[in-house]
């Protein structure tokens, strides 16, 4: 019962999420993922780490997908570079069993979400970001109906 109540809690909280806030929440999201995906190889429990390295890989694939590219430009299309970036190298670092690519990756994750922290704030730092990029709230619905709220 209590999973269910805290699953439909983050959907409203995901719906109803400013489109910035929206972006952040799934930064968030795969960063304590792929921390979770990291400390479950450790501990040799390859079930967890594979479900959450699934849920890094969807979260970054919404991110991915949300990208508006006629209007992102440039800035599109490096994100959508660095998205593609991020799961092939998770991807190969799970084969090769090579941890330390989750970390780089959970570093990018962290730099990407303080920048848009400061978008936030208001601060210049990816003023051109800004419409093209942000998904529109249309999207939020779409977006939740992929998305693994799963622990």
């Amino acid at each position: 019962m209590y999973e269910a109540v805290t699953r439909s809690y983050q959907e409203a909280n995901f719906l109803s999420a400013d489109p910035i806030k929206l972006v952040r929440m799934c930064y968030e999201g795969a960063i304590s993922s792929l921390k979770l995906a990291r400390e479950s190889y450790i501990a040799s429990d390859y079930e967890a780490k594979g479900r959450a390295l699934l849920k890094a890989f969807d979260i970054i694939h919404e991110l991915n997908v949300s990208l508006d590219m006629e209007k992102g430009g440039e800035v599109a299309k490096n994100l959508r570079a660095l998205y593609l970036y991020m799961t092939q190298s998770l991807t190969d670092a799970d084969l090769k069993r090579d941890m330390t690519v989750f970390d780089d990756v959970i570093r990018m994750l962290e730099e990407l979400e303080s920048a848009w922290q400061e978008l936030a704030l208001g601060k210049p730092v990816m003023a051109s970001l800004s419409p093209a990029l942000i998904p529109n709230e249309t999207n939020n619905a779409a977006m939740v109906s992929r998305m693994a709220w799963s622990a």
